[in-house]
């Protein structure tokens, strides 16, 4: 794809409104614990989890609640606060995680809004307290298209990353792995105490699912936790300072971004924070929180994901093709041979969002193996999911996937079948009748 960001960081200057979405946090049922107008500080809870109390989200930036957004039947779609730094923060206390307790450990990142970042395999769901994981696993290494290169982003980083690092060793008896690109310099590699575990080839290689099932394979009953790098500098951070900081670096990128490039902003800012005065055209584009194949579409005026270290701009599709496939074309991209585009290996394109036909009957093509470097059968998953049969889904190996493992099988799937719904579909399914 076209629009890569270029390694170069710059400052944003903010929006000045910044928000938290419930809707980011699978398995999360938000209970508020603010009301509009109330003043904040930085760390201070927002909202907490209805069926584990004791993780809190909390305010990225001191202000005050500007907003509670609600949609249908009063759900929470997001909390907004609007920065004003005079409220100050919450002091955790500065603490070495190698002389804390595991317990101690624990209820320092649930107090302070940090646990969030972990999430439990399988499912993809939030970490439970209660639960120790066997391993926990971070990649530093993201395949996606356009995604962020995480050997600039932790440049300079290395202190904190290893002070959350070793946090993560108290939460385990097994191993923290850290995956890293193979063949490349990266901070990561000086990283003490963890796993180190080189991959290489073209996405998903570097999604944390592929890892795990190559590394430390999850079975029924066992539990991992996963936490992204931006997510071990924020952990880092507090046990260094004693307070939260959420500052992190975001790569801008996608065909419609002028001079895609990273920003360096806090947790949760708005869009147009780094669109404005940023893109090529003023209409006709789509901003996307996170990476064209697992990312939320917002508005300008929306708000980054809690969890996204990208943003991606790409042309709207809203147009009619005529012919479609049947018409030769060298400027878009295909999998198969449908398109002669296949004769230029490496070349870069500007894809849109448009669907390219409709959806169709679910049929077999083979397809979905060729994107799926582990050992599950991923067509017949789905359709056991599709029937809700949920001991073939378990004999299928629903339990080592998420959405993310799954998604280039629904940009390659002839049928336009939604595969990431479906997928979830059956998680919340066997949720529900499991536990």
């Amino acid at each position: 794809m076209e629009g890569k960001a270029e390694p170069l960081l710059e400052i944003s200057s903010g929006s000045g409104f910044y928000a938290i979405k419930p809707s980011e946090f699978a398995g999360l049922t938000p209970r508020l614990s603010v009301v509009q107008g109330q003043e904040v500080k930085a760390g201070e809870q927002l909202f907490h989890d209805k069926g584990f109390p004791e993780i809190s989200f909390v305010s990225p930036v001191s202000g005050v609640v500007e907003a509670i957004n609600r949609g249908e039947r009063r759900k929470i779609k997001e909390v907004v606060v609007k920065a004003d730094e005079k409220s100050g923060s919450v002091d955790f206390g500065k603490a070495d995680p190698l002389a804390m307790e595991p317990s101690a450990v624990r209820e320092l990142l649930l107090k302070s809004g940090l646990w969030p970042f972990f999430k439990r395999r399988p499912f993809g769901i939030l970490a439970k307290p209660h639960e120790t994981p066997k391993s926990i696993f971070v990649s530093a290494f993201d395949t996606a298209p356009l995604a962020p290169d995480y050997a600039f982003i932790l440049k300079g980083e290395a202190r904190t990353f290893q002070t959350g690092l070793l946090a993560l060793t108290r939460l385990t008896p097994g191993k923290v792995h850290l995956g890293l690109p193979g063949g490349k310099e990266h901070p990561g590699s000086a990283m003490t105490n963890v796993e180190i575990t080189s991959y290489e080839g073209p996405h998903p290689a570097g999604n944390v699912g592929v890892q795990i099932h190559h590394t430390d394979p999850v079975n029924k009953g066992e539990v991992v936790w996963t936490i992204s790098p931006q997510g071990v500098l924020f952990i880092g951070r507090l046990f260094e300072t004693g307070k939260v900081d959420f500052s992190k670096i975001v790569a801008l990128t996608g065909s419609e971004v002028k001079s895609p490039k990273y920003y360096k902003i806090i947790s949760g800012a708005q869009a147009v924070s780094l669109t404005e005065g940023r893109l090529k055209t003023d209409k006709g584009y789509r901003v996307i929180s996170g990476n064209v194949l697992t990312g939320k579409g917002i508005t300008e005026n929306g708000y980054i994901g809690h969890l996204d270290s990208q943003v991606t701009v790409i042309p709207e599709g809203n147009y009619f093709e005529f012919l479609g496939w049947a018409q030769p074309r060298l400027n878009k991209h295909s999998m198969s041979h449908a398109y002669f585009s296949w004769l230029s290996p490496g070349k870069t394109f500007r894809p849109d969002t448009n669907l390219h036909g409709e959806k169709r009957a679910y049929v077999m093509t083979g397809q979905y193996e060729k994107v799926v470097p582990m050992d599950i059968l991923p067509v017949q998953l789905i359709k056991a999911v599709m029937a809700d049969d949920i001991e073939r889904m378990e004999n299928l190996g629903i339990y080592e996937v998420v959405e993310e493992d799954l998604a280039l099988c629904e940009y390659v799937c002839t049928s336009k079948t939604e595969v990431q719904d479906i997928l979830r579909k059956g998680i919340r399914l066997i949720i529900k009748e499991l536990g």
